[in-house]
């Protein structure tokens, strides 16, 4: 690996003071209290400058932290400690403090053959981005900052190599996903951001469990890659010697569980759909779904208002929030129940002339042809059987235009082979999309529980990955058989985790809501970099 001077210099100090019994990595530092607590404290509790530099600090508190920045002023040196929950400066007085080795406390050491004060082991060998452990009291400087006068400290874990752009923070897109870390080190808009995701996922487990539904677990590896239109992982058990699917979706595993009396299930997890990459799209991706026995696809609307009425009550979240469109477009959303309703199929039609509900699984060229006469057309559209047409024409001419929350229902029967036909019109699937300025967040509909009824579906499906509908869903056996041991009314309902917060966010790159978000190595990208 290449080390700048400055990491040389840091290894030698790290050394050097290994060399001198300090412990450079310590294995804990108990009692640690966070400064956000800390800087809550009431200023009853603060102590007199002038009472701190004369006397030896009591050690009312106790923390720890990583030196963002450091300065000496002679006799005094200044440095800001940040943790998970906020920032404070700290203050080291010469003879007034003392160094923890990790074995034993000093007020003098010999390092690298001279002897070194504990001021001056925190002025020369605590370092910015050094992680540290203090022991102190609180005063006000002439200036009204709130500050930690430093009795006790303790080096917790030394840094090797300085952060990129100290001052500005980590700015280059490739480093920050490739390297997280120093993007939340820095930048304090991307730590609240994956804690407000934390923060919003735990508030849908609780409205889940208010809700009396059970969280359970699926398998990721399936024998077949049904439950979604999309292209599936594919890999290889060695043990079994047999090819498995990484999950497009955990639908089937969830539904099964109905079967077996769960009547209420809900599973928040990884998904993955080979499928092309962009800023709104990532191969790898997490959702949660459920299933709910003897709802309909209605009883989930109400579902979905309620969900989010309690997110945003919960987290305090404002109602009316800014979201771009997918062409950058940025519009006011307001969040506020009910949510508007938009018929899929009538809407198709008066945007396009098309009427979408005429068309049966096997009518992709006819389709096409109307397609084209209207004046649409987009690439793959030739390998496309009906329903992923008819998917897309939707994206194409209807989505755009939805701005406000909207429910948009009544699909054509060939668009979902998993959902229940409408019982007062056989050509209509009881399914709905929630909508947000051109984004789709979550989907429901009611379940198609007559086993005959599904393996048809399936066998129309496997028509059309022969016709090379890539995305097109394939058949499940053990699934049909589950259902042939009585299934539950019920209704399936979805939602994509990176999505919804992305917008919520303001982010347009749903990377930047994923923690870790899968990149080409290294090798690769320079390789096509080279090529340009």
């Amino acid at each position: 690996m290449d080390y700048s001077k400055e990491s040389i210099d840091r290894q030698q100090k790290i050394q050097n003071m290994k060399e001198a019994g300090v412990i450079c990595y310590a294995n804990n530092f108990r009692g640690k209290q966070d400064i956000k607590k800390i800087r809550e404290t009431s200023e009853s509790e603060y102590k007199d400058v002038t009472f701190l530099m004369e006397n030896w600090s009591v050690k009312t508190f106790k923390t720890a932290g990583r030196i963002i920045s450091s300065r000496g002023m002679g006799k005094l040196t200044f440095a800001k400690l940040r943790d998970n929950t906020w920032d404070i400066q700290v203050c080291f007085m010469r003879d007034k403090v003392d160094f923890n080795t990790g074995k034993k406390i000093v007020s003098e050491l010999e390092i690298g053959g001279e002897l070194k004060s504990a001021y001056k082991i925190a002025e020369k060998f605590c370092q910015v981005w050094d992680y540290v452990g203090i022991e102190w009291e609180l005063f006000l400087t002439k200036h009204g900052e709130l500050t930690i006068f430093v009795k006790e400290f303790q080096v917790l874990s030394k840094a090797v190599r300085p952060l990129p752009e100290k001052f500005h923070g980590v700015q280059d897109k490739e480093t920050i996903y490739r390297q997280r870390y120093l993007d939340l080190i820095m930048n304090n808009e991307s730590f609240d951001r994956f804690k407000f995701r934390s923060e919003f996922v735990k508030a849908i487990r609780e409205f889940y469990w208010k809700q009396d539904f059970i969280e359970i677990e699926t398998p990721v590896l399936g024998n077949s890659a049904s439950w979604a239109a999309a292209q599936p992982f594919i890999t290889h058990h060695n043990d079994f010697d047999e090819d498995y699917f990484l999950r497009i979706a955990p639908e089937t595993a969830l539904k099964k569980a109905t079967v077996g009396r769960f009547e209420r299930v809900f599973e928040i997890g990884k998904n993955y759909r080979n499928e092309w990459s962009d800023p709104s799209h990532m191969q790898e991706f997490t959702a949660v779904e459920h299933y709910a026995a003897w709802w309909n696809f209605e009883d989930n609307m109400k579902f979905t208002e309620d969900m989010f009425d309690y997110i945003f009550e919960t987290m305090n979240l404002d109602r009316e929030v800014k979201i771009k469109d997918k062409e950058g477009v940025e519009k006011v959303v307001s969040f506020k129940t009910p949510f508007q309703r938009i018929d899929y199929i009538a809407w198709v039609k008066e945007k396009s002339g098309i009427d979408i509900s005429k068309y049966v699984a096997w009518d992709e060229e006819k389709l096409r042809k109307d397609i084209i006469a209207a004046w649409h057309k987009w690439e793959w559209m030739n390998k496309q059987a009906t329903a992923t047409m008819i998917d897309y024409l939707y994206k194409k001419v209807l989505r755009p235009s939805i701005v406000w929350p909207a429910f948009v229902y009544n699909y054509p029967k060939t668009m979902q082979p998993l959902a229940r036909a409408s019982d007062n019109n056989e050509n209509i699937v009881e399914q709905f999309q929630l909508v947000l300025n051109g984004w789709e967040v979550l989907k429901a509909y009611s379940e198609l529980v007559d086993p005959k009824v599904q393996q048809e579906k399936f066998d129309e499906q496997s028509g059309a990955i022969e016709m090379w509908d890539e995305e097109a869903t394939s058949g499940d056996d053990d699934f049909v058989l589950a259902m042939e041991y009585w299934m539950p009314c019920q209704s399936w309902w979805g939602m994509g985790i990176d999505r919804i917060v992305s917008l919520l966010t303001e982010q347009e790159n749903l990377r930047d809501v994923v923690l870790f978000p899968l990149m080409k190595s290294e090798k690769k990208n320079n390789e096509e970099k080279n090529e340009k």
